[in-house]
């Protein structure tokens, strides 16, 4: 799919910033200069906001779920084989460090302006933090455990599935916490392909000097990325009632130095 000519970064998702454009009435409707929030301008476009924080939540499950995915099987290897989680962390560490810019940039010439231009780069993102956690839940399991496991007659599946994957759970768990909202974060930088949720807002803020549309993107942002973390905490203690946060942080740590974890 060939990359389609355009006038601006806009022209990949005409529907959901059409309404942002700035007419001569929302011009003459705008707060004064020293003024964050233009009230009457946010109760005029909450319907477009409402659509590209759809999009963002979109944007970001897709790629987090495509992620896991990927990441399930190959960390899963990883860990049965230690030779291959050597150059499989590296290949996902080489992903991780290029330039979201430069990434949609190399990508748009082949599949254009387009959602899976948006996917590619977020999905590729999600792959270390996933694959080393999964890496280093499974390594967390008991080796006593293991070998219990084995003396009952388990099979390596059954293994795996009934007892390696329960015990490791809250550890993957925490990488996905880690994933969705770095994620969240970075699906803001896709408004430059016409893919960006609430990054068209803070964009079109930016492009027209106009505070309260990127005071608004930037703020539900946030907000959206607490709430994530929120809920998937909660499913994490859900599921997983009878581990210690302070392991599970411990452990997610190790895996994700770069990376903190708040009330795991």
């Amino acid at each position: 799919m060939g990359a389609t000519a355009a006038s601006s970064p806009w022209s990949g998702s005409p529907r959901s910033l059409r309404p942002l454009e700035v007419s001569p009435r929302v011009e003459a409707v705008r707060a004064p200069a020293d003024a964050l929030i233009d009230w009457s301008w946010l109760a005029s476009h909450t319907s477009t906001i409402a659509h590209l924080a759809g999009q963002h939540v979109k944007l970001t499950a897709i790629a987090v779920a495509i992620g896991l995915a990927i990441s399930f099987p190959v960390g899963v290897v990883a860990y049965r084989h230690r030779k291959v989680y050597a150059p499989v962390s590296s290949f996902a560490g080489i992903l991780y460090t290029i330039p979201s810019l430069a990434l949609f940039a190399l990508l748009v010439p082949y599949t254009g302006l387009s959602t899976v231009t948006a996917e590619i780069g977020l999905v590729s993102y999600t792959l270390l933090i996933l694959i080393r956690n999964i890496v280093a839940g499974l390594h967390g399991v008991p080796t006593d455990v293991q070998e219990a496991a084995r003396g009952m007659g388990y099979t390596d599946r059954q293994l795996l599935w009934r007892v390696e994957v329960p015990l490791a759970m809250p550890v993957i768990i925490a990488g996905i916490r880690i994933a969705t909202v770095t994620t969240i974060g970075l699906v803001t930088v896709t408004a430059l392909i016409g893919q960006g949720g609430l990054g068209a807002l803070i964009l079109q803020g930016y492009r027209q000097d106009f505070s309260t549309p990127a005071t608004v993107g930037a703020v539900l942002s946030v907000l959206l990325a607490v709430a994530a973390d929120v809920v998937l905490l909660a499913i994490q203690r859900v599921l997983t009632p009878w581990t210690k946060p302070a392991e599970v942080r411990d452990v997610v740590q190790r895996a994700n130095p770069a990376a903190a974890v708040g009330g795991a």
